[in-house]
């Protein structure tokens, strides 16, 4: 028996409505693809500094979070082991996203519950007061440092589920040790040139907002931010200051949403979009040069910041 006129009009007008929204998404992935160079979603790669080849690859929008995290730990004083199981946390928690939605009133980097004491929504929405709270924590477990990651942890989150943890302890330990400084030049991201908001005040505000006030960049010219290296520091595996990598691989971590170009430090240099396989978009800077940049001669004094604006 035929279908009835008005049954096979509404078939044909669903089936065009599917291939119109197909075809919009198929326009809206060429579009992405064709503005950003076939790379929609920036990524950044972290290696190992010890030479035995592990890597772990994440977002732009994770690892700006993970360089928050990692500032608030070190500017309280807290040892990379701290580091290593905050990121932890966070990378099982939320993936290192900072998510609204959660279990019950849980939200942020942390899952943190307003209901629990944590803070308001718009405190634990706030990456460097989350990471403050953790490791204010964190600091009241009487050795932590000497414990399991997934005991740790524990101690501080009360997570129905302690050993999810532990997966991401090899990970943790890869992003801590470049993001505290001591593994020099193992962090690159692929950075987004060219698109989004940025400028030097706006990066000079996000390192006051990360390491606090300790840190005093200044503006060295239009675009360039310029951050001391106190000789005091701890000194990094080539023999740089320690907190040299650690405020540049921090500027490299939020150079898609700070429209950063360029990093400059103890000779070398990564600029945004410089692929090379592997992750490791550390150059050695020429002498001379332009925009700012730093070359091998001017030591390991400053952190040079290049923006887009």
């Amino acid at each position: 028996m035929p279908e009835p006129p008005t049954l096979v009009r509404r078939g044909r007008l669903l089936r065009l409505g599917a291939a119109v929204a197909v075809l919009l998404a198929v326009a809206g992935y060429v579009a992405v693809q064709y503005v950003y160079g076939g790379k929609p979603d920036p990524r950044c790669t972290v290696v190992s500094g010890n030479g035995d080849g592990a890597s772990y690859t994440f977002t732009a929008e994770q690892a700006q979070n993970a360089a928050t995290v990692a500032a608030v730990g070190t500017s309280r004083g807290m040892p990379e082991r701290a580091v290593t199981i905050a990121l932890a946390t966070a990378l099982q928690e939320s993936g290192l996203r900072n998510i609204r939605h959660g279990d019950r009133d849980s939200l942020g980097l942390f899952q943190q519950r307003p209901s629990q004491g944590w803070g308001d929504e718009r405190q634990i929405m706030d990456p460097a007061y989350s990471a403050a709270r953790f490791y204010a924590h964190l600091a009241d477990v009487p050795g932590y440092s000497r414990l399991p990651l997934t005991v740790a942890a524990q101690r501080v989150q009360r997570s129905g589920y302690p050993q999810a943890y532990a997966k991401h302890e090899p990970d943790a330990v890869l992003l801590a040790a470049a993001l505290t400084g001591r593994a020099p030049a193992t962090l690159g991201c692929e950075g987004r040139p060219g698109t989004g908001p940025g400028g030097p005040a706006k990066v000079r505000a996000a390192l006051v907002r990360d390491f606090g006030r300790e840190v005093r960049p200044d503006a060295a010219d239009g675009r360039t931010v310029s951050v001391p290296v106190p000789s005091t520091a701890a000194t990094a595996r080539d023999g740089a200051p320690q907190r040299g990598w650690e405020l540049a691989h921090w500027a490299v971590a939020q150079s898609s949403a700070l429209h950063i170009e360029r990093v400059s430090y103890a000779g070398r240099e990564w600029r945004a979009g410089d692929a090379d396989e592997g992750g490791d978009r550390w150059r050695r800077a020429a002498e001379g040069g332009k925009d700012g940049a730093a070359g091998p001669g001017r030591g390991a004094d400053e952190v040079r910041i290049v923006t887009g604006q």
